[in-house]
């Protein structure tokens, strides 16, 4: 196992952050806007854990308590991703792990994520880790 330690972020993860967010899952963003999205977390409902390994993040998790009509109080995971440079290290199973005590913490049982339909490798990790896929979605988003 590769020496990291989970940790709750800090302002000071947000480039690599942004990195992991650009070159590992595609989404365009940078520090700035990560460092000011960290500054307004709501510490109340929702929490960000980073994977630490020589003084860098090379991995988190952005989990939020969920609260739908239909169903119970559940925990969704909004962001979990590793750099593509330190994935098969147990970092990605870390990561839920402190997720899921979050979680029990405060007495959610169920856990929700929405993963992209071409992230295979990925649907093959959220197996390991226990969870079952259960419908297929599209995901709709309109720019106002």
């Amino acid at each position: 196992m590769a020496d990291f330690f989970i940790r709750e972020v800090r302002p000071e993860d947000a480039e690599d952050i942004a990195e992991i967010s650009r070159e590992d899952l595609g989404y365009p963003c940078d520090a700035e806007m990560v460092r000011a999205n960290i500054s307004g977390l709501d510490s109340s409902r929702e929490a960000v854990f980073v994977a630490e390994m020589n003084g860098r993040a090379v991995g988190y998790i952005h989990v939020e308590e969920y609260k739908v009509l239909y169903c119970e109080k559940m925990v969704n995971y909004l962001g979990l991703a590793v750099s593509g440079k330190c994935r098969r290290l147990g970092i990605g199973a870390a990561l839920i792990k402190a997720a899921e005590e979050w979680a029990k913490e405060r007495g959610i049982t169920l856990v929700r994520l929405n993963s992209g339909s071409t992230r295979i490798g990925a649907h093959e990790f959220y197996k390991r880790q226990g969870y079952n896929g259960d419908k297929m979605q599209v995901h709709f988003t309109k720019r106002l």
